[in-house]
C-alpha cells in the first residue's frame, strides 16, 4: 500500500454524520454453517472484496480531487500563493502520511476482535485509536505552528513564497487533529467491514471544501489564509461526522468513551512498526525524486507525470489492499485459517489481474495521454519510456500491494518494518547507480523506473511473498 490512503478530505459538519453502519458478528453468514464452523472457504469472497474495495476506492480518489480544487482556487491568486500552497501541502501530506498507521493498525485490531465475536472490545479499540489520534494531532499542530518558518525555509523557499507557505500552514494546522481523527475513525470503520461511510463523508466533504475555499478566499478576501482556514474547518467537520458514528456504536455495545492508558499504549505499540514501514516508503520516493532531479529538468518533469499516473493506479490497488486488511483481520480473529488462506489466494488473484489490466492501459495509451501533461517533446519521450516500464511492473505491484494489506490485516507490522528496511537497502544502490551512470534523457528516466518499479517493488514482492508462504503471520484469535 503506497498511496496516502484515507488521507483526510474535508467534511460537511452541519449536515450531520451518515447513518451508523451495522456491526457484523464474528463470522460472516455466507461462510458459516449451522454449527458455527466455516463452510466452503471461498464462499462470498468475491462479493465481499467488491463490497469493501469499491467504496474504499471512491474515498481514496476523493483526496486528489479536492487537492486539485484547492490548487485551482489558490492558483488564481498568483504564482507565489500557488508555490506556497505546494510547499505547505507537502509538509501536511508528509505528516499525515507518516501517521497512516492510525488507520492501518486500527483496521487490523478492530477487525480481529470483531472476528473473534467481541464487538465491545472491537469498538473499544476504535475509541482508543481516536484518543491517540487527537493527542498526536494537537502535539504535531502546536509544534509545526512554532516551527513553520524554519520548516518552510528548510525546503528552500524564501521571500514571498515562504511567507505564503507559512500563512497557509498556520491557518490549516487547527485542522490537523481532525485529519488524524479521520484516519483513526476510518480505520475503525474499515475494521467493522464498513467502507461506505467514509466514502459518503469524503464525497460530501470534497464539495464542502470547495465551497468554503471559494467563500473565504474570494468572498471574504482572505487570500491563501482563507484556503487554509476552509480546509481546517472542513477537516474538523469530517472528523466530527466519522467520530460520531464510532461513538454511537461504542455506546450501544457498552464500550467506554474515556481515554484508557493501556488501550492507547497498545495502539502505539501496534502503530510504531507501521510508522517505520511507512517511513521507508517515503525515503524511497524522496531518493527517486532526488535522482530524477539530477537527470535534468525535462526528466524531472516527465518523472512527475509518471509518478502521477503511478499514484492513480496505486489508489485502485490500495482499495483491494484495504479489503484484504479487513477481511484477513476478521478471519484470523475468528480463528478460521482455511478462510484466511482462501482470502490470501483470492485477493492476490484480484491484485495481479487488476495490475495487469491497468498495465495494458497505462502502457498502450501512454503516447496519447502524455501530451495532456506537456507539449515538450523531450518530456513526452521520457515520460512515455518510463510509463512503459511502470506498466510492465504493475502486475507485480498488484501482488505487493495486496500482500502488504494482508500482512497489515494480520497485525504483522514488526515484520513489515524490517522488510521495509531491507527493501530500502536493496533499492538505494540501484538508485545511486542510475544517478552515477544513467544519461540525462529518456533512457536515464527509464533506468530510474527500472530501479524503482522493478528493483524496489521486486524486493517488496520477495520479502512479503516469503512471509506469506509461511504460517508465522497467521496468529489467530483476539
Amino acid at each position: 500500500m503506497d498511496s496516502p490512503d484515507a488521507s483526510p478530505t474535508p467534511s460537511p459538519g452541519p449536515a450531520g454524520p451518515p447513518e451508523e453502519p451495522a456491526v457484523h458478528g464474528s463470522t460472516d453468514p455466507s461462510t458459516a454453517s449451522a454449527d458455527g464452523a466455516s463452510s466452503t472457504p471461498v464462499d462470498g469472497v468475491d462479493r465481499q472484496i467488491v463490497r469493501l474495495a469499491v467504496p474504499a476506492l471512491g474515498a481514496l480518489v476523493a483526496e486528489p480531487l479536492f487537492v486539485l480544487v484547492d490548487s485551482a482556487i489558490v492558483g488564481r491568486l498568483g504564482t507565489e500563493p500557488l508555490a506556497g500552497l505546494a510547499l505547505a501541502s507537502t509538509v501536511l501530506v508528509t505528516m499525515v502520511g507518516l501517521c497512516i498507521f492510525l488507520a492501518y493498525a486500527t483496521t487490523a485490531a478492530v477487525a480481529r476482535r470483531l472476528g473473534a465475536g467481541d464487538t465491545r472490545a472491537a469498538l473499544q479499540t476504535g475509541v482508543d485509536g481516536l484518543w491517540l489520534a487527537v493527542g498526536l494531532g494537537v502535539v504535531l499542530a502546536a509544534a509545526t505552528w512554532v516551527a513553520a518558518p524554519w520548516v518552510v525555509g528548510a525546503l528552500g523557499a524564501g521571500g514571498g513564497v515562504a511567507e505564503q507557505a507559512v500563512t497557509y500552514l498556520r491557518w490549516s494546522l487547527p485542522g490537523l487533529p481532525g485529519m488524524l481523527l479521520v484516519l483513526a475513525a476510518t480505520g475503525a470503520l474499515r475494521g467493522l467491514l464498513d467502507t461506505r461511510t467514509p466514502l459518503v463523508v469524503a464525497a460530501a466533504g470534497a464539495v464542502a471544501n470547495a465551497v468554503l475555499n471559494v467563500v473565504l478566499v474570494y468572498g471574504a478576501g482572505m487570500g491563501i489564509a482563507g484556503s487554509g482556514l476552509g480546509t481546517a474547518v472542513a477537516q474538523i467537520g469530517m472528523a466530527v461526522a466519522l467520530v460520531v458514528v464510532v461513538v454511537r456504536g461504542a455506546r450501544r455495545h457498552g464500550a467506554q468513551l474515556r481515554p484508557a492508558a493501556g488501550g492507547i499504549l497498545a495502539n502505539v505499540r501496534a502503530g510504531a512498526p507501521l510508522l517505520v514501514r511507512t517511513a521507508t516508503l517515503r525515503v524511497a520516493i524522496l531518493v527517486t525524486v532526488w535522482v530524477a532531479t539530477g537527470l535534468g529538468g525535462a526528466s524531472l518533469a516527465a518523472h512527475q507525470v509518471v509518478m502521477s499516473v503511478w499514484g492513480l493506479t496505486a489508489f485502485a490497488l490500495d482499495a483491494l489492499a484495504i479489503a484484504a486488511q479487513a477481511l484477513v483481520g476478521h478471519s484470523l480473529g475468528a480463528s478460521d485459517v482455511a478462510r484466511t488462506r482462501a482470502l490470501l489466494r483470492r485477493t492476490l488473484q484480484w491484485g495481479v489481474a487488476a495490475g495487469a489490466v491497468m498495465g495494458v492501459l497505462v502502457g498502450a495509451l501512454a503516447p496519447a495521454y502524455v501530451r495532456l501533461f506537456s507539449t515538450d517533446p523531450d518530456v513526452q519521450r521520457a515520460a512515455t519510456a518510463a510509463l512503459v516500464v511502470a506498466a510492465v511492473t504493475l502486475p507485480m505491484a498488484g501482488w505487493v500491494f495486496v500482500l502488504d494489506g494482508v500482512l497489515i490485516g494480520a497485525g504483522d507490522g514488526r515484520y513489515l518494518a524490517w522488510a521495509g528496511v531491507l527493501t530500502l537497502v536493496a533499492y538505494v544502490p540501484a538508485a545511486l547507480a542510475v544517478h552515477a551512470w544513467a544519461p540525462a534523457d529518456a533512457t536515464g528516466l527509464a533506468w530510474l523506473w527500472i530501479a524503482f518499479a522493478g528493483v524496489f517493488m521486486a524486493a517488496r514482492a520477495v520479502t512479503t511473498g516469503w512471509r506469506a508462504r509461511g504460517t508465522a503471520w497467521m496468529v489467530t484469535g483476539a
